[in-house]
């Protein structure tokens, strides 16, 4: 796929441009300089041409030590793709480093335009003969408003023609598809069920600066994530794709998390887009430093992922201690964290690569256990055991029944009691059951969600609708 990249000065506009190309708000965008740091990257459709847009953080010539990773990464993205949008602001005299950028560029060999961004109306189009100081051909320069989407038709235009049409199949060959992958409608269903299945979205959530662009960087294997001493480098949430054993796996670093009372400027933009990617991810990895003392904080952020229901690993970064050492690291993480007393916890050292694949392993386990759908039988004779084991309670003389009892949703596990009085079975209980059925069956790294119902109720999800009668 032809991949175009965005290079640019800070603040520009290339995170607005990127959204309009986009036709949806994936970067942030804000007045603040330097917003953007990481890649971000996303599939986009002209007419009917396809893509990989990126959008790169600003490239500034200060010594700063982000904005020095942020250039690398910037530098190399364009060397990656095939097509290169270089940005500037047209409210602007054009500068040397610009210019030297753009000639950076043209060096490459790639397909290069020139973006004259902030040009609102037709009296500022006369700012775009200093531009021509670049040497670029008049057909490679737009000028262009991406707040007032002025200019923008003929650069959609001139990216049409960048990009190749897509490849049209023989007749004989879509015969042969259908063919060969004709099934039926249930066949059809479970195809969709399978290839959902397969695909893993996994949120990375943590304090600031405890090396969650540090773990995905060692996770994908290379360099996704600017990495950065200094706390809260990462703002936009930074996705990256890949497969593993069959699985298609989706990491996002999200942006590290500080108490509400800290939040300012960008950041604030930053948390409501982490709780957006938690949300939409099945998984999440709790990010601890262990280098450090554990902090409420880290508790308060542990609870978003067990509101948000995901399968969880809590991985302890920055490990390179003794196995005594960690025992009692662990139990004291099982001790601020009881909510998720079902989450294994992993120690790695993403510097090293230490037990990052022993990572990897148990993401796919926890998967697996997150969308399992338990047989009927089995979840019935194991529920009927927990309540020989320890028979139910019974509320003010009244007798509690169980009939029987279903699986109605998966991501997590969720099941249903049907029984004569739902109202008065207590959470205890409930929790006793919960428990009995991990102990029995594999659900680590999973929540359990039971419900209780009447007989005759219906138990409702966004997927399922059962209507529950008696055996």
């Amino acid at each position: 796929m032809i991949k175009i990249a965005l290079i640019g000065q800070p603040n520009v506009g290339k995170s607005s441009l990127f959204n309009r190309i986009a036709k949806k708000r994936i970067a942030i965008v804000s007045d603040m300089a330097g917003t953007t740091r990481d890649i971000r990257r996303t599939e986009i459709t002209i007419e009917d041409r396809e893509a990989l847009m990126l959008d790169t953080g600003g490239i500034d010539e200060t010594n700063d030590e982000i904005f020095s990773h942020v250039k690398r990464k910037a530098i190399q993205t364009a060397k990656e793709a095939d097509v290169v949008l270089f940005m500037v602001d047209g409210k602007r005299i054009p500068d040397d480093s610009d210019k030297e950028l753009f000639y950076e560029l043209q060096a490459l060999g790639k397909k290069l335009a020139l973006i004259v961004n902030k040009i609102d109306n037709d009296g500022e189009k006369e700012r775009l003969w200093d531009f021509y100081s670049f040497g670029v051909n008049e057909q490679d320069m737009f000028g262009i408003s991406v707040s007032h989407n002025r200019g923008t038709k003929r650069l959609f235009e001139w990216l049409y023609d960048q990009l190749p049409p897509k490849e049209e199949e023989s007749a004989e060959a879509e015969e042969e598809l259908i063919s060969e992958f004709e099934a039926s409608d249930e066949d059809e269903k479970s195809c969709k069920k399978r290839v959902a299945d397969n695909h893993i979205k996994v949120a990375i959530i943590g304090k600031v600066n405890v090396g969650k662009s540090s773990i995905l960087n060692a996770l994908v294997g290379k360099e996704r994530s600017v990495v950065s001493p200094i706390a809260g480098t990462t703002v936009d949430p930074v996705d990256e794709t890949f497969e593993y054993k069959d699985k298609k796996i989706t990491f996002v670093d999200t942006a590290g998390l500080r108490r509400r009372g800290k939040i300012a400027g960008i950041e604030k933009y930053a948390l409501m887009r982490t709780e957006d990617m938690l949300a939409q991810s099945n998984l999440a990895l709790i990010v601890l430093d262990a280098s450090k003392p554990l902090t409420d904080q880290d508790e308060k952020i542990s609870g978003l992922v067990d509101q948000y229901g995901l399968g969880t690993i809590i991985v302890l970064n920055k490990w390179d201690e003794k196995l005594d050492t960690f025992k009692k690291l662990e139990e004291e993480v099982r001790r601020r964290f009881r909510f998720l007393y079902y989450a294994p916890i992993v120690a790695v050292s993403a510097k090293t690569g230490r037990n990052v694949d022993k990572l990897k392993d148990k993401l796919v386990e926890i998967y697996n256990n997150f969308t399992q759908r338990v047989p009927t039988s089995l979840l019935n004779e194991t529920i009927e055991k927990a309540i020989r084991r320890h028979s139910m309670p019974s509320p003010n003389g009244n007798m509690l029944r169980i009939y029987y009892a279903t699986q109605f949703n998966i991501s997590p596990p969720t099941v249903a009691v049907i029984m004569n009085k739902p109202n008065m079975l207590h959470f205890s209980y409930k929790r006793y059951l919960i428990n009995f059925l991990r102990e029995n069956i594999e659900f680590e790294g999973t929540p359990i969600r039971l419900v209780a119902r009447g007989k005759g109720e219906r138990v409702e999800d966004e997927e399922t609708e059962i209507q529950f009668q008696e055996i």
